[in-house]
């Protein structure tokens, strides 16, 4: 494993980043593909070995439980100065905003809520899980920092945002004397490239780590069309909502990843993961499988060649936005934006 800066910070991550959308309580969460706790804590066990430190989950996996899974995996495996844990928040309910809670109360009792399911003082990267319309900029900043010099969280991050969003946040907290985002955790891949319009080009001049989602197109970019994947990518209308409608643009990128996994005698994961390893910090690499984070791992050592990258790269055209970035954008242009709980909306309200 490689190590390198989370951008700003002090934090020395892998350069794999394990995502853990894939773990918790089936029966209590809104999917029905997530692992339970003693494979959970397999996955999270051989990504240790492996030498990842890195790992990514949110308090709206779940219902919480991928929290309480992967914090109970951690101390039973792990120093907790030796591994550098991620969760995300998700916007006030509209119930929340009846009840008069304002955004940074909010925020208090989201990572409240967040250190008891993991089970630990405090979080090295508290991540803003998406845009919410119905709180002031100003709010949201000061309840992170809020959390920050209560000794709750290390450092800030954010997610599905647009890059005019970020640099909107940073500079009234650089105003303000708040603390600033470190990272950025949007959808990026070798089939979905829109970040580099903005996001890319901004987080290079600013030092603002790119820890992407998505990074294997919900497994896309980890085999050929029709061979069997996991049950996840049977069940995630989400998944097949984000990308079934280019697929057909996708398929000729995809059959060069094959191509060349073939040719170096290596899987298409470590293809697409060693491709997005030269432009981002750490990719979110989800994991449901002991084969899935090993091949995450093994990318972090694979080059490849300018002609094959260019190779990879030429094909690309235009995507829409999709998902959570497309109602972000509508919302942007004045619809009435209202955050519901994730199972009140199959899916749409998550990653």
């Amino acid at each position: 494993m490689k190590y390198t800066k989370l951008g700003n910070s002090d934090l020395n991550v892998s350069r794999i980043c394990m995502g853990c959308m894939g773990f918790g309580d089936a029966a209590r969460g809104q999917h029905s593909w997530t692992l339970d706790e003693e494979h959970s804590q397999e996955i999270i066990r051989r990504g240790l070995e492996l030498g990842v430190n890195f790992y990514d989950t949110a308090v709206g996996y779940q219902n919480g439980t991928s929290e309480q899974f992967v914090g109970r995996a951690l101390r039973d495996f792990v120093s907790r100065d030796d591994v550098v844990v991620a969760t995300k928040f998700l916007p006030r309910l509209q119930e929340e905003i009846a009840d008069g809670i304002t955004g940074q109360q909010h925020i208090t009792n989201m990572i409240d809520t967040s250190l008891r399911n993991l089970g630990m003082d405090h979080v090295d990267l508290y991540i803003y899980h998406m845009w919410d319309w119905n709180t002031p900029i100003y709010d949201v900043m000061d309840g992170l920092n809020r959390a920050v010099k209560a000794g709750k969280v290390r450092y800030i991050g954010i997610s599905n945002c647009f890059a005019w969003q970020i640099a909107k946040a940073n500079a009234l907290a650089e105003r303000e004397g708040f603390a600033k985002f470190v990272s950025v955790q949007g959808h990026y891949n070798l089939i979905f490239r829109e970040e580099e319009r903005e996001m890319v080009p901004y987080c290079e001049e600013e030092n603002i780590a790119l820890t992407p989602y998505s990074a294997l197109a919900s497994g896309r970019l980890s085999r050929l069309p029709g061979e069997s994947g996991t049950k996840r990518a049977e069940e995630d209308a989400y998944a097949k909502f984000k990308y079934d409608a280019t697929a057909e643009q996708d398929g000729v990128i995809i059959a060069r990843v094959a191509e060349l996994a073939e040719q170096r005698g290596v899987t298409m994961t470590e293809i697409s993961l060693a491709w997005l390893l030269t432009k981002v910090t750490s990719p979110v690499t989800g994991a449901t499988k002991l084969h899935h984070i090993e091949g995450a791992a093994r990318a972090v050592d694979l080059e490849l060649s300018a002609e094959e990258t260019a190779y990879l790269e030429e094909p690309y055209v235009p995507h829409p936005l999709a998902g959570v970035m497309a109602q972000n954008r509508r919302a942007a242009a004045g619809e009435k934006h209202v955050w519901m709980r994730a199972n009140e909306k199959t899916g749409e309200a998550e990653k």
